[in-house]
């Protein structure tokens, strides 16, 4: 049966505390969200090795890519640039009322250019799908696989509360509401944040398993579609929910047309400016991962040349910044180990 879990967007402040009272109360479920992206950041600035030289996946050898795959990988490339150039211009207007007002596309695109990007890597492993459901989960086996550098290697595996942290030594500690001042507590807030979505990544399944007579788990006695849960039943559907990873994170940032959280939001009293901020750092950091790992592919020479012949908006944009500052460093000390180039 083909899946469709991507259809089950899920709500912003779902699974955070929202609670009544006075006025700054209501801000609270926004600077937790806040926060979360925060805590996401400072733990990528402040943990070491965040580069792809040392990791074993970024070493091995590729098929090489086929005359369609990197038609395929350029056209998503593009996507996730364009994408990430609205996200910046944005950004770079500095008004914090005009940020708090652009949530209801700027949220979006900081997910869809990351989603972009990562199909373009995966296309380079030979996975063409394009369904988000499908595509997050092959995320989370190669977070899984560390394919991606320790700071974001982390994830959240296990059946329905009962859920295991990975790589984060300090994510049991309890978070606060405050904006993460050392590491303790932007583990603790990224450990929250992993297992709030993983708990409502797995109902979402629930509702879509249960909402169909064909794969609805039912009782062994009634043989009625169940109602209620026990550890048991989660344990089936853990599989569907593979693992949680920063991607999942990132699609928690998807808007439905069916909720109005976005609104509550736009309202609250938090730094737009600061999550902005966040939000566009955590972006270059992932786009530029993947980057890396198309231009491995596609071979250095190839990969500038694409670059250089980019729409008018995206010349000597923060594309090439990132080609001169990241990728070239990265490829050209070993590029014949790297198979790059015409000789490869």
């Amino acid at each position: 049966m083909k899946e469709r879990e991507e259809e089950n967007v899920v709500a912003l402040y779902a699974g955070e505390q929202q609670p009544e009272g006075q006025e700054w109360q209501k801000s609270i479920p926004a600077q937790v969200f806040l926060n979360y992206f925060f805590a996401i950041n400072y733990h990528l600035k402040n943990t070491a090795g965040n580069g792809l030289e040392q990791l074993a996946v970024f070493r091995e050898v590729k098929p090489e890519l086929t005359e369609k795959d990197t038609e395929a990988v350029k056209r998503l490339l593009l996507n996730s640039w364009s994408t990430e150039y609205a996200l910046r211009t944005t950004a770079e207007l500095g008004d914090e009322a005009y940020m708090r007002n652009a949530l209801h596309w700027t949220f979006p695109q900081a997910y869809y250019t990351v989603f972009a990007g990562l199909q373009a890597f995966l296309r380079t492993r030979g996975v063409s799908n394009s369904n988000d459901a499908l595509v997050l989960r092959e995320a989370g086996r190669l977070v899984v696989k560390n394919a991606y550098p320790y700071a974001i290697s982390f994830y959240a595996s296990g059946h329905y509360d009962d859920f295991n942290i990975h790589r984060l030594p300090l994510a049991h500690y309890k978070p606060g509401l405050q904006i993460a001042g050392k590491e303790l507590e932007a583990q603790a807030q990224i450990g929250q944040f992993l297992r709030t979505t993983r708990r409502m990544k797995a109902k979402a399944i629930r509702q879509h398993v249960q909402n169909n007579p064909t794969t609805a788990i039912r009782s062994a006695k009634t043989g009625e579609v169940l109602q209620k849960f026990g550890p048991q039943h989660w344990q089936q559907l853990t599989w569907r929910v593979g693992y949680t990873s920063l991607f999942d994170l990132m699609a928690r940032l998807r808007i439905s047309s069916s909720h109005r959280e976005i609104e509550r939001f736009v309202q609250a009293d938090i730094d737009f400016k600061l999550f902005h901020e966040s939000l566009l750092e955590i972006v270059s950091y992932l786009n530029g991962i993947h980057e890396a790992y198309v231009a491995q592919a596609m071979g250095l020479q190839q990969y500038e040349a694409f670059v250089q012949e980019l729409p008018k908006h995206l010349q000597n944009s923060f594309v090439a910044a990132r080609l001169q500052e990241t990728i070239r460093p990265l490829l050209l000390p070993g590029e014949e180990d790297y198979q790059l180039g015409a000789a490869a």
